[in-house]
């Protein structure tokens, strides 16, 4: 599939994670606490935690940090996250999805109906938006600092699903159970992986006018702003 329409979104992502830097941290942190609740404290036997401590690393959290939430995730007295997926039809009938880590359902909840009722677009029923999209693993690796033959063949190897070019990047997709096993596999092979994260990726893009994509971005970037919020992902075909 073409670059422009699968992977364009990789540069409006980089471009939304840029503006709201600052969420960075409080959302790692609470994905630690989430994970440690869900599969324990070792990350030797808990991938997602295993995961997320690789995600707070490449963004710079301090080890004293990750090291202090994942003990604090350990006692009975510390609230854990919900992990709430929010589906939406923005203009256009693009589809949306929000994934939410919460410890308070009834803000989120409030939250979502304040962004429609002030960006538009509507609150989906659950599994009218998702069942368009697929839940993958994606590695990216800068073409600065990889051959794309190589690249290509070790991804392969370590079991990639597929394999794209996006403007200075190489995007790599894995089954999601797969993303650390290809990921690990790149660095020991002696790539460097810019990012790794598992995304909901679109099964077909929807066209819209530019007005159309204009309020459709605004609404996202808004519901990127709340603060339980962690992903946002659409649909919308980019430019």
């Amino acid at each position: 599939m073409a670059g422009h329409s699968k992977w364009a979104n990789i540069k409006h992502r980089k471009g939304r994670a840029d503006a709201i830097k600052g969420k960075i941290f409080s959302r790692l942190v609470k994905e630690i606490i989430s994970a440690v609740k869900q599969g324990g404290p070792d990350p030797k036997s808990n991938s997602k935690l295993r995961l997320v401590i690789q995600k707070a690393r490449e963004a710079n959290l301090p080890n004293d940090n990750i090291e202090r939430n994942i003990k604090k995730a350990s006692s009975a007295d510390q609230a854990d996250f919900t992990e709430m997926t929010y589906e939406l039809y923005g203009y256009a009938g693009v589809g949306i999805i929000a994934e939410v880590m919460t410890d308070n359902k009834n803000r989120i909840s409030s939250d979502m109906r304040i962004a429609t009722n002030k960006k538009g677009g509507t609150v989906a029923t659950p599994g009218s938006v998702a069942f368009n999209f697929d839940r993958k693993g994606v590695i990216q690796v800068s073409k600065k600092t990889a051959t794309e033959d190589e690249l290509f063949l070790a991804a392969t190897e370590a079991g990639a699903e597929e394999f794209d070019v996006a403007d200075d990047t190489f995007v790599i997709t894995t089954p999601p159970d797969q993303l650390i096993q290809v990921k690990d596999a790149l660095i020991t092979a002696g790539f460097k992986c810019e990012e790794s994260e598992l995304q909901m990726i679109p099964k077909l893009y929807i066209e819209c006018d530019e007005e159309a994509q204009k309020q459709n971005l605004e609404l996202i970037d808004y519901l990127e702003a709340l603060d339980d919020v962690d992903a946002v992902y659409h649909n919308m075909k980019m430019d």
